[in-house]
Parts: C-alpha cells; sequence; structure tokens
C-alpha cells in the first residue's frame, strides 16, 4: 500500500485505536471554503482524507452527497479543481493521506494516465472509483501501479466468499466495507450486525478494513470501532455543509469531527 496509508495504520495499531475517515465533496460550497475545511480535517482529528470528485450522475450516493455535488459542480468545481486542492493542501500537510472517491466516466474522460501521473504529482494515496468492477479495471490498475497508487475496493453485506476473493485481487490501501445495502446516507448497522463479516474478510486478507455507509453519530462511530480498523463518516459531514451558512460553516465541522475523533 502507499507509504503514507501504510505509516497511518501502523500508527494506529500502535495506538490500539481506529482511525476516523471523514468525506467531503470537493468544491462543496465552493473551491476556497472546501480547501480551507480539508486543511483544517487533520487537526480536528482525521487520521485519513476521502474527498470527492463531483459527478452529475453519482448512483451510488444518496440525496445528502447528491446535493453537494450539484453545489459543488454549480460553482464549477471539476477533476482538476479537485487534484489542484490536494496539491494545495499537501503543500502545508505531508503526512495526512488522502483518498479520491469518484465514478469512472471522469477519470476515463480525464484520461488514465494523465489523471494517475497528476495524482501522483499533487499527492493523492489512492482512489475508489465505485462504479468500476475489478473485471473492467485491469487498465486503471496498470496506470496506478506504476504511480504508486493504491486501488481501494468496495465490499459490502451481500458479497460472497467467491466474490470477495475477486474484489481482493488487485486490491490496495484498505479494504472499504459498505455497511448496508443500498444508498449513501440512508439506512444504519450495528458492529453486532457485522461482526461475523469482517471475521470472514480478516481470514482472507491483512489489509486494514474501513466500515463506512449510514455511520452518522460519535455513538456509531464508537460501536464501528469495534470492529474496523477505521470508520468513514460521509454524509452526516456533508449534511452539515449543507445547511450551514458559508460563514460558520468551518468551524461547525471541525466541532463535528471533533466530537467523531474523540469517540475513537
Amino acid at each position: 500500500m502507499s507509504n503514507r496509508i501504510a505509516k497511518c495504520f501502523d500508527a494506529l495499531k500502535q495506538k490500539r485505536r481506529s482511525g476516523l475517515i471523514p468525506f467531503i465533496m470537493g468544491g462543496d460550497p465552493n473551491y476556497q471554503i472546501s480547501l480551507d475545511l480539508l486543511k483544517a480535517l487533520p487537526d480536528a482529528g482525521a487520521d485519513l482524507i476521502e474527498i470527492g470528485i463531483p459527478f452529475a450522475d453519482p448512483m451510488a450516493d444518496g440525496p445528502v452527497i447528491q446535493e453537494a455535488g450539484e453545489r459543488a459542480l454549480k460553482s464549477g468545481m471539476t477533476l482538476e479543481g479537485v487534484l489542484d486542492m490536494v496539491g494545495e493542501f499537501r503543500a502545508g500537510n505531508n503526512d495526512t493521506p488522502v483518498i479520491v472517491m469518484g465514478y469512472a466516466n471522469p477519470v476515463y474522460h480525464y484520461g488514465l494516465t494523465k489523471f494517475c501521473k497528476r495524482a501522483k504529482e499533487v499527492g493523492i494515496d489512492g482512489m475508489i472509483i465505485v462504479d468500476l468492477p475489478p473485471e473492467e479495471s485491469e487498465d486503471l490498475h496498470v496506470e496506478a501501479r506504476k504511480y504508486g497508487l493504491d486501488i481501494i475496493r468496495l465490499v459490502t453485506t451481500t458479497s460472497s466468499d467467491e466474490r470477495a476473493d475477486i474484489i481482493l485481487q488487485g486490491a490496495g490501501g484498505f479494504l472499504y466495507y459498505v455497511a448496508v445495502a443500498g444508498i449513501t446516507g440512508t439506512k444504519s448497522a450495528s458492529s453486532a450486525q457485522l461482526k461475523h463479516h469482517f471475521e470472514r474478510l480478516r481470514e482472507k486478507t491483512a489489509l486494514p478494513l474501513a466500515v463506512g455507509f449510514g455511520i452518522k453519530t460519535p455513538d456509531h462511530v464508537k460501536d464501528m470501532a469495534q470492529i474496523a480498523d477505521a470508520v468513514v463518516v460521509g454524509s452526516a459531514i456533508v449534511k452539515t455543509i449543507g445547511q450551514t451558512d458559508t460563514k460558520n460553516v468551518i468551524n461547525k465541522v471541525v466541532r463535528q469531527v471533533k466530537d467523531l475523533a474523540n469517540a475513537l
């Protein structure tokens, strides 16, 4: 896995705690506020950061993140803008791993070689391409390997043992466990419901296991930390951004992320 991701999970292991991975949509509500928020997240308690690439047809996302993507696109955000934003973030932070999450269409339209080369240059550590199945990802894998980028794969509650084996082929960084069936930000699950899934996956891979989808509160984060190496919180943070005026949004999200981090 990438050096920053590996170091992060090694440090978490030594501290005997799970990591917090907040998600924000790049460019929501605009470039500057999104950049300022990105810069503030590590001090607020983020161990890794996941940043979304806005896309007009985000089929895995619920209404909250769909609306965030719409706000970002309306403000003029692009894939290139997300890359630039990470580059500006890296000027002041060379330690916190940054993962981009998006869909195949913008990445393939941008060009796989160009995307991976530029991602490496600006300091991105890995990517989650939500709608790209393992069977169709070899071209991206070739370029990602060339530039030392991890392709982080999603596994779900409905993934069979055979499917999990396929998903794990070429997976890097960490494995992202989707805690509920369906889109982001809707239903929730508990650690007790997922424990046997995690035990099964740990028999198959040494990759750290992160869990996301439907995780909203400090109590929920604390619960999921019993089984996962890292916990992803997305819709709850994005909802705060969407409901808060631009003058106060950074302070409010920082407080929210601090509360989530303190639960760990």
